[in-house]
């Protein structure tokens, strides 16, 4: 099997066979990326075409001495997703809690929400607007530094803090519930 540098070569030169040989190596992980992101596979099957129509397109783009194809890949798939997910005429449900739905499911993932926010509303203001700038908003660190009128950096050190702080507090529930469960034993 040829390495991907050779193929990406293959398919500088207009080679079709050597991008359906990267599409047979690299579309599974990609549809999976692109899946959980948009959470419908119909939608996600689409942008799976459109990120290798964009691999064929800018072959020419990609630099092996900047970065490994999978995250130049990755990252075609990934901005395209965004791209769909901020279109207004975009309608993609992610979660249907429709009379169809158990109720006892809805009230859970209520629940699980309503923990995350109460964590979540524990952090400073500016780590709140970073982490839903980014992770609710789906902006990109570049997007959302701008937005927050910040330097980048500084916006970077806002998202780790502010993940560093959740995963502690997440941590800190864990083991809680493990001295409950410990106890009752």
């Amino acid at each position: 099997m040829p390495n991907q540098h050779h193929l990406l070569n293959q398919i500088k030169n207009g080679d079709a066979h050597a991008l359906s040989e990267l599409y047979d190596n690299y579309s599974g992980a990609l549809y999976g990326v692109i899946l959980r992101m948009c959470k419908n596979e119909a939608v996600a099957q689409d942008l799976l075409q459109e990120t290798f129509v964009k691999i064929w397109q800018k072959a020419n783009s990609f630099d092996p001495e900047k970065g490994k194809f999978y995250t130049w890949a990755y990252r075609i798939a990934r901005n395209l997703t965004l791209n769909e997910l901020r279109n207004a005429s975009s309608l993609i449900q992610t979660e249907d809690l429709s009379v169809y739905k158990e109720k006892a499911e809805a009230e859970e993932l209520s629940i699980d929400k309503l923990k995350l926010n109460g964590t979540i509303q524990k952090l400073e203001s500016h780590h709140q607007k970073a982490i839903d700038l980014v992770y609710f908003q789906g902006l990109t660190h570049r997007e959302a530094h701008e937005e927050m009128n910040v330097p980048l950096g500084t916006f970077k050190s806002y998202i780790q803090q502010a993940l560093k702080k959740l995963r502690e507090s997440y941590q800190l529930a864990l083991f809680l519930g493990w001295l409950l469960i410990e106890q009752m034993l």
